[in-house]
């Protein structure tokens, strides 16, 4: 999950135009947003790995998921309108977005040793 989300956050910071057109209109400050959600996907990554930022970062992760969705739609109609192949991967990628947040909910949970014993 760490590689996942440090390189979708580089890809962000190397080739923001990709992101900036899918990008729904209403949204302001189009290139600043690009390259915030790109830093927080690199930073969030790489909190995963510390055991003592994992849960919060998980959470973040889940929040940045559920902030990026718009997009995820706005290009699956922007795909439909404009009639371009690829279609069928904007509306799967839909779905995936619950996956992958069902995936950063399984790092919320306390990793075996940060449970308290009891005897």
């Amino acid at each position: 999950m760490v590689l996942l989300y440090a390189a979708a956050g580089a890809n962000h910071l190397i080739h923001p135009e990709v992101y900036k057109q899918i990008m729904p209109s209403w949204v302001p400050l189009q290139e600043e947003m690009v390259f915030i959600s790109g830093l927080c996907e690199i930073v969030f990554g790489l909190l995963l790995l510390l055991p003592f930022t994992r849960r919060i970062s998980a959470w973040l992760i889940i929040l940045l998921l559920i902030a990026i969705f718009p997009a995820n739609i706005q290009m699956m109609l922007d795909y439909h309108h404009e009639h371009k192949q690829g279609l069928w991967l904007t509306v799967l990628r839909l779905p995936l977005q619950f996956v992958l947040i069902w995936w950063a909910y399984g790092f919320t949970k306390p990793l075996s040793f940060d449970k308290p014993k009891i005897n």
